[in-house]
């Protein structure tokens, strides 16, 4: 609990921090943006960080004009380590650079850079993962976003899996997210599916599985940045019993965000 309010205290402080700063970044070419959300649980790939309670989390980026930026995403976790010890904290820097592409008719954004998956108080499960992603706007209908993207890492889960494994675990990750608005009215889907592939049976009883996320936004208009999101969320990892479980199977997901 401690360490929530420790974390929302960082949160609103620098959402301070960012709005007065705005005007003078940007004379600079930079800008600041952010985000604070409080979920019913926090699903990475299909699979709950928090034992399936709630997370508070934060986003804040620095972007310049030329498509470099420099993000940091901090989560409350749940992640046990060993016999008695957990993760309570994540705090994942990330670098990147975006930058429109063409290709024929078509011209998306493209997004490549690299995440450190970084726990605090249990640096053993401490690993990086690079990342490619491409953005299409209006693919569909008016206001969509189609996502594709792949992620890899030779190191997926740091040491503590490494150890559990017998060696270095790789990961591929490939993705594709799809979001829409329903007209004017303030609501809007979202939709995904991934595949993950590693060289180890990490994931239960083997070395792969799916996950899938489908659910469905809203915009408060009376609150600018306010989004509330409803989703179901669940993987085809198998072999889990009690608690590492339901932290794997199909579920629903709520969250408030508020952006800035």
């Amino acid at each position: 609990m401690i360490k929530k309010l420790v974390l929302l205290s960082l949160l609103t402080t620098a959402s301070g921090v960012v709005m007065a700063q705005d005007n003078a970044l940007q004379a600079y070419g930079l800008s600041f943006s952010g985000a604070a959300t409080l979920a019913s649980d926090y699903r990475f790939r299909g699979q709950s960080q928090t034992e399936n309670d709630p997370a508070l989390q934060g986003t804040f980026t620095l972007a310049h004009s030329s498509g470099l930026y420099f993000n940091v995403f901090a989560s409350s976790v749940d992640l046990p380590v060993s016999e008695g010890k957990s993760a309570h904290l994540e705090l994942d820097p990330i670098i990147g650079f975006t930058t429109p592409i063409t290709l024929g008719q078509i011209k998306p954004t493209l997004d490549v850079g690299v995440a450190y998956y970084n726990y605090p108080s249990a640096s053993d499960l401490n690993y990086p993962e690079f990342y490619a992603k491409l953005t299409f706007a209006d693919s569909i209908i008016k206001g969509d976003l189609l996502t594709p993207s792949v992620a890899y890492t030779y190191k997926y889960g740091g040491n503590t899996t490494s150890e559990i494994a017998g060696d270095d675990a790789t990961n591929w990750t490939v993705n594709l997210a799809y979001s829409a608005p329903f007209a004017d009215t303030g609501f809007g889907g979202v939709a995904s599916v991934g595949y993950s592939k590693s060289n180890k049976d990490i994931y239960g009883v083997k070395d792969n599985f799916v996950d899938w996320k489908a659910g469905v936004t809203y915009s408060f208009k009376a609150v600018s940045g306010l989004t509330a999101e409803l989703d179901a969320v669940g993987s085809t990892i198998d072999g889990y019993t009690g608690a590492a479980n339901r932290a794997v199977d199909a579920g629903a997901m709520f969250s408030l965000t508020k952006s800035f």
